[in-house]
This record gives structure tokens, C-alpha cells and sequence, in this order.
């Protein structure tokens, strides 16, 4: 994974190594995700496999991105969810059954009294994100 540091004139986060290469995705401006707010992405691998992710910019200019696949309804929803916060920690719950997942991890850290769905996980996917001259790029292996 690809760290991030500040930039000294900017807030968000900035690329410290090239991202260019297969398993990369450029998806966005920094400027189109609202602080707070998810958006949803196709992104293709470096298997050339499409896949849906919900990112998500925090009001400290991180960007995170998780599946957009809820693994408790079955739907491709996450980006729609409510974002929060458990103990410092970036959270989404889930806008169908209100599951809480960690935003950095995808840990799911409340199912909500519910079984996730039959051949899915309870935690969500994370996949690295990097903001490189005010591009979002999502690395999905």
C-alpha cells in the first residue's frame, strides 16, 4: 500500500510514490466527493475484473474506500450509507439494516442483531486510496 502524507499547502492527502500501473484506478477529482458523503465507483483490477466500491471523504481530506456491496442485504448500497464515528474511529452504517463497519478496515463492528447474507462475509473489503495532483486513485489488487 501506497502511504500518505500531507501536503504543506494543502489538507488532503498526497501520493508519496507513483501510482500508475495495473491494479490502480484513477476514479475522481478530490473535489467532486463531498466531506462526509459516499459516492460509488466502478473500478477494474489487475485481473481486469469490474468492481463496485463506496468512497468516502472525511472532513480530515482522507479518503477511504470499501465495497459497495452489503454483505447483510445483499444490495450495492454502502455508499449511501450514514458516516459516523465509534471511539475517534470513521465509521458507515449500512442504510438498509443499519450494520456499523469500520471505514480504515471494514470491520464490521455492530451486525445489528443480523447474519450476513449466505456466501458473504460480515466485514466489508477496504482497498488502499491515494490523492495524487487532486486525483483519486483506488488500488484493487
Amino acid at each position: 500500500m501506497t502511504a500518505l502524507t500531507p501536503s504543506p499547502t494543502d489538507t488532503s492527502p498526497t501520493e508519496t510514490s507513483v501510482v500508475d500501473g495495473p491494479g490502480w484506478t484513477a476514479v475522481c477529482l478530490l473535489d467532486a466527493l463531498a466531506p462526509e458523503r459516499g459516492a460509488a465507483a466502478l473500478v477494474t483490477g489487475s485481473d481486469g475484473e469490474e468492481l463496485q466500491v463506496a468512497l468516502f471523504r472525511l472532513l480530515d481530506g482522507t479518503v477511504c474506500a470499501v465495497q459497495q456491496l452489503d454483505p447483510y442485504s445483499g444490495a450495492n448500497v454502502m455508499s449511501r450509507g450514514i458516516v459516523g464515528t465509534r471511539g475517534g474511529t470513521p465509521t458507515v452504517a449500512s442504510p438498509v439494516y443499519k450494520q456499523v463497519f469500520e471505514l480504515h478496515t471494514g470491520r464490521c463492528l455492530d451486525a445489528a442483531g443480523k447474519e450476513p447474507r449466505a456466501g458473504l462475509a460480515g466485514d466489508l473489503a477496504s482497498y488502499p486510496v491515494v490523492v495524487s495532483g487532486g486525483v483519486v486513485h483506488v488500488g484493487i489488487g
